[in-house]
């Protein structure tokens, strides 16, 4: 079984070798490991953030291991060559078009979260994200109104084929967990939100223990402050999701605590943590691994069939937090290296 590990930028290199630490702890007969450069690291190095080398490690590997890309000495850079445009190119040439990224609090980071802890405690949810479509993908440049102005165009757009597809992941997810779905749009003003709608609709006839209901996407954001307990799966376009699964995130915590799935139609993943390359504390021990950590538990369970070793990491997130491991985003003091130790520690 092939790992391949594109550390990328800012605090992604150390967050991969603390995960890189606990999955060789593991001991798993087979498992091999090749990195690669991505990112503003790929760009630096040969001028493109998504290498040819780098693509053909990914499309051979088992599944990917990556860090964050992100790097502000690459603002200026064309758009296409921007770092961000690699995990981009990775979702699209690999067809990873589901994205799941569970939001759960551990008990012990109920302080950590910005809600009460009552309702903090509540939470136990999986955003599901669709990545192939939405305005990310759709036509956009800038351009001159007729007075000379400068206006910039982004085009939202999903097929019924594309919405079918993520709808049956949720309900699939939903099936095997709480049997409730909740699709989030914004029907009401967004004819591509209609057509997802309809869909969505459309696809629970397969489905019928499905409980599902619709939410726009403000009334969603208010929703998973008020009251996030009521979410069991959500399921939701492109941009939507990546804004409601990040302050899904603070709920629970930190945003250094969710990891993320990014799967094909036969589970091969991308598996990385929501947060960014951070480059402001890159370098410095602050970056709490745990999410990186997390997402290699996601990894094993998801792609590589090792639900038990999957078990087995979270199990020890869970102890090293309980034996009071915090890093600086948690209120504690711990180093990347030292979160790394507590997990290990817990593990063995």
């Amino acid at each position: 079984m092939l790992i391949a590990l594109l550390p990328g930028d800012g605090i992604g290199p150390e967050v991969i070798t603390e995960a890189q630490r606990v999955l060789d702890a593991l001991r798993i007969d087979g498992l091999t490991f090749e990195e690669a450069l991505v990112g503003g690291a790929a760009c630096k190095a040969t001028g493109h953030p998504l290498p040819a080398d780098t693509l053909a490690l990914a499309k051979r590997a088992d599944a990917i291991l990556f860090g964050a890309v992100g790097d502000p000495d690459c603002d200026a850079l064309e758009r296409h060559l921007r770092p961000e445009q690699a995990i981009l190119g990775l979702r699209k040439e690999l067809s990873l078009f589901a994205n799941l990224r569970p939001a759960t609090l551990f008990p012990e980071l109920a302080d950590a979260s910005a809600l009460r802890p009552e309702v903090a405690t509540q939470i136990d949810m999986i955003i599901i994200r669709e990545l192939n479509g939405d305005v990310y993908f759709g036509d956009k440049g800038m351009r001159k109104t007729p007075d000379g102005k400068r206006e910039g165009y982004d085009i939202m757009s999903y097929n019924e084929d594309e919405v079918r597809r993520i709808a049956r992941v949720g309900f699939e997810t939903a099936m095997a967990r709480g049997k409730k779905l909740c699709s989030v749009d914004k029907a009401n003003v967004l004819e591509t939100s209609q057509l997802w709608r309809d869909v969505v609709i459309e696809t629970h006839t397969e489905y019928p223990e499905v409980s599902l209901s619709h939410m726009y996407v403000d009334n969603c954001a208010m929703q998973l402050v008020r009251n996030p307990g009521q979410f069991d799966v959500i399921v939701t376009g492109n941009l939507f999701g990546d804004i409601l699964s990040d302050q899904a995130s603070m709920c629970a915590g930190s945003i250094g605590m969710l990891p993320s799935a990014s799967l094909d139609a036969a589970q091969k993943g991308l598996y990385e943590p929501i947060h960014g390359s951070a480059p402001d504390i890159a370098g410095q021990g602050k970056a709490n691994p745990l999410a990186t950590i997390l997402s290699a538990a996601m990894m094993l369970r998801y792609s590589l069939g090792l639900p038990k070793h999957a078990d087995r990491i979270e199990a020890a997130v869970a102890k090293a937090l309980a034996a009071g491991a915090r890093s600086p985003d948690l209120g504690g003091s711990h180093s990347t290296r030292e979160m790394g130790d507590a997990v290990l520690a817990a593990l063995t």
